[in-house]
């Protein structure tokens, strides 16, 4: 059995349709109310979006129903279903805390509610039926202040033991406008040890040369290999990954056709950068990650050696993973003195 890393997904577009309807029906009725019946909604949900910022507004549907005291009920399920359908055996989960945070209090009071969340977070993300290492990428966001996304830096710094890097999220485009301010922000996660990624160069709107040097790996990234494939060269000399997500790309109007990532990916291994696949928001798009693999390998993007080197790049990337090998490996270590044996007695 194959298992697999997945080193980009959305707390928020993790939440699959029907446990989502499910607890819109329990608890929040007036939010479905629209809907006749589930695949109404299902369609509603699941449906492509034809920009990124029209798509991203979906995940503040999710969002204002996460709150700690809801948070276990939905980590649960994602978990046992990754665990179960996915064959996941590492999993970072990626989300902005203050965004989790009761609307009604204070900045001040948010700020000091997002260590709570974190905690929650880790907390219900381990669950000994559904053996998974998991970790945190706590992302700083577009909409927020530099004071809230500056707490998010410090935030993860104290706690090492649930969070793994730091991220920042709600749109590329946006970016420019403060510009300044997000280098200074990962040159203080830098300085403080944590591990870096970010949405960049997913749009064609969201390509900031200046902040790549920050980052450790690239949230998407595509536009690297189709617009700027001079920059290459750098992204495999600082040992970069691209996350590359490839449902995302026709879910928010990026790409027309999934076949345009086989440039991508050919451009990507020429140049020797690595990639990760990943699904991003698992649940806004129904799908999991071994279809996001065999999509690929049907529409001819990669081959099955690709595959396995991307497979490998997720796990020596992952920024969590405790080991020196892939699953893959150990089971293979494992396995060898017992195959020795059964030899021998066959001898």
């Amino acid at each position: 059995m194959a298992l697999y890393a997945e080193l980009h997904r959305h707390l928020g577009g993790s939440v699959v349709p029907r446990v989502l309807w499910r607890y819109f029906e329990r608890h929040s009725s007036e939010l479905i109310s629209r809907f006749a019946e589930y695949p109404e909604f299902e369609d509603f949900y699941t449906r492509p979006r034809n920009t990124l910022d029209e798509y991203l507004e979906l995940h503040t549907l999710v969002e204002s129903v996460q709150t700690v005291e809801t948070l276990p009920y939905f980590i649960y399920r994602l978990v046992r279903g990754a665990y179960i359908f996915e064959n996941l055996a590492y999993l970072e989960l990626r989300y902005t805390p203050y965004l989790r945070t009761p609307e009604h209090l204070s900045q001040s009071q948010r700020i000091d509610k997002m260590a709570e969340i974190v905690k929650v977070v880790g907390e219900a993300s381990s669950q000994p039926e559904y053996p998974i290492i998991t970790s945190q990428i706590l992302c700083m966001h577009t909409r927020l202040p530099y004071e809230v996304n500056k707490a998010i830096i410090d935030l993860a710094a104290q706690n090492k033991n649930y969070v793994c890097g730091i991220d920042v999220a709600g749109g590329d485009s946006h970016y420019a406008d403060r510009l300044p301010e997000w280098i200074s922000l990962y040159e203080y996660g830098r300085s403080l040890g944590i591990n870096t990624t970010g949405h960049f160069y997913e749009t064609p709107s969201g390509c900031y040369p200046q902040l790549l040097p920050y980052l450790m790996r690239i949230g998407h990234g595509i536009q690297i290999p189709l617009l700027y494939p001079e920059l290459l060269p750098d992204v495999a000399r600082r040992g970069q990954c691209l996350e590359v997500c490839p449902t995302t790309y026709i879910q928010t109007g990026t790409l027309q056709d999934i076949r345009q990532l086989k440039l991508v990916f050919d451009r990507c291994f020429d140049a020797g950068v690595d990639i990760a696949i990943c699904t991003d928001n698992a649940g806004l798009h129904n799908v999991r990650l071994p279809f996001e693999h065999e999509n690929l390998l049907t529409y001819d993007i990669i081959n099955f050696e690709q595959l396995q080197a991307c497979q490998d790049a997720a796990f020596r990337h992952a920024f969590a993973w405790p080991y020196g090998e892939r699953p893959a490996s150990l089971l293979n270590e494992l396995l060898q003195p017992e195959t020795t044996k059964v030899l021998a007695l066959k001898d």
